[in-house]
């Protein structure tokens, strides 16, 4: 299991936020105050401007990118999250959030301009080509990756099932580039693994909030009580660490696998009576077993919603670092035909408690630091949502703003806040906060208000 600070790089630009159910455009139209006379004329200026550079640029430029780039332009000046998405990228994220996709079946990375397997997947076409952990690929179908950015470079890989692809690849000890025939074929992203550590405690590694997530969080706790008997289970480990998020009603699922009862999220949009609620249901997976959740700098959005329900509910304990602290959720508008979509930041989201967290994050209820590694020192450094430009600015947001140091060691023997974890479950450590106290009011001593 490799996690690396660069995979949250990658996944962040696609993954970071909570998305809702689609909705068409005209629904939301509907509710939108009429535009007055100086919009029209603000638009006509628009429309003077785009003619003149069409028309008289010294170059000719290409109209559909100028008019992408200027509504990208309006919806960027909004908040991070808000944006465009053509008709490729719409599929693109469709394919994300489904969970598969067509393509070679490798996790990657961009270095020194070149795109780097960080692992092969078992069992897909990448692996079966023999693909390695360290290879660079420098060519894709004899072109050149050096000016391209790592989103583009996948873009170029993934395709059509049954489609070959040829990649130049250059392996440490090899004394030439490697040319490796691969044909794509369907992968699935896996995004809960799980395991049992030692004999007693189930762990459990949620990396993303696709449709899978769920089936998947359900079938790991069910594989881990077939293989552990409850009365030497001591309970589980919920890893959130660098993951980015996802689709919101996946969130709500998770949190419900292991509370029985009590709000879970609440979001508000932009109307005052725009407060929806979204209630956990008997049925605690876990049987009522200690739960310590994971967290890092890279726990975005959806896997913050599971957190903060958690904590509030005083279900889990919370361990790590201080969360990125993205508490706005995106809806997803398609925009008819061969339009693609609109990507608008629609709500924000509170925990049980009333807290927004957005601009603060979810802060631990034990905070044990991961030490970097001496090639990491000085090279990276700790942000959160506080820190992107235009950010929404939130509730409790305050000057030491959100996030903290996103990295996960490869090797598990390495990871100082998971042996924490083990240790505190069995009983090897003692901490105030586990388990946690469940005297008093959920929230009272955030100060936050009910909305």
């Amino acid at each position: 299991m490799i996690r690396k600070i660069s995979m949250l790089m990658t996944a962040a630009a696609v993954g970071a936020l909570a998305t809702v159910a689609v909705h068409q455009g005209s629904q939301f139209a509907s509710r939108a105050d009429a535009a007055g006379s100086e919009t029209y004329r603000q638009l006509d200026i628009f429309g003077d401007i785009f003619e003149r550079v069409r028309s008289q640029y010294v170059t000719k430029p290409e109209e559909e990118k100028l008019i992408k780039n200027a509504i990208n332009g309006m919806l960027q000046s909004l908040d991070p999250h808000s944006s465009y998405l053509d008709l490729k990228e719409s599929n693109s994220m469709r394919e994300q959030t489904k969970g598969e996709f067509g393509g070679l079946g490798i996790e990657v990375t961009m270095e020194n301009e070149l795109v780097k397997v960080i692992t092969p997947i078992d069992d897909t076409p990448a692996s079966k080509a023999g693909v390695l952990a360290g290879d660079l690929v420098s060519q894709i179908d004899g072109e050149n990756i050096r000016g391209l950015s790592l989103q583009q470079a996948v873009e170029k890989m993934r395709g059509l099932v049954n489609t070959p692809i040829e990649l130049t690849i250059l392996r440490k000890g090899a004394d030439k580039p490697l040319k490796i025939k691969i044909v794509r074929a369907i992968i699935e992203l896996k995004s809960v693994k799980f395991r049992v550590e030692g004999d007693d405690v189930g762990y459990l590694d949620v990396n993303g909030f696709t449709e899978k997530t769920l089936p998947g969080v359900e079938n790991a706790i069910k594989k881990i009580r077939d293989k552990v008997s409850d009365d030497k289970l001591k309970g589980y480990v919920l890893d959130l660490r660098l993951n980015p998020g996802g689709l919101l009603g996946q969130a709500i699922g998770v949190s419900n696998a292991f509370l029985n009862r009590g709000e879970i999220v609440s979001t508000r949009g932009r109307a005052k009576n725009d407060v929806q609620r979204n209630n956990a249901t008997p049925g605690d997976l876990t049987r009522g077993k200690p739960v310590i959740v994971l967290i890092n700098g890279g726990s975005a959005s959806a896997s913050e919603i599971v957190a903060g329900a958690l904590q509030d509910h005083r279900r889990g304990t919370v361990l790590g670092t201080r969360s990125f602290g993205k508490g706005s959720v995106q809806t997803i508008i398609p925009l008819g035909g061969d339009n693609g979509a609109l990507r608008l930041t629609t709500a924000l989201y509170y925990t049980p408690s009333g807290c927004s967290i957005q601009g603060k994050g979810i802060d631990p209820d034990i905070k044990i630091e991961q030490p970097l590694p001496d090639e990491l020192k000085g090279r990276v450094e700790a942000r959160g949502e506080s820190s992107l430009r235009n950010s929404i600015e939130g509730e409790s947001q305050d000057d030491s703003g959100s996030g903290s140091f996103a990295y996960v060691p490869p090797d598990p023997k390495d990871d100082v806040q998971l042996k924490y974890a083990l240790d505190l479950l069995r009983g090897v450590k003692k901490n105030a906060a586990f388990p946690p106290n469940l005297e008093g009011v959920v929230g009272d001593e955030k100060g936050c208000k009910r909305v």
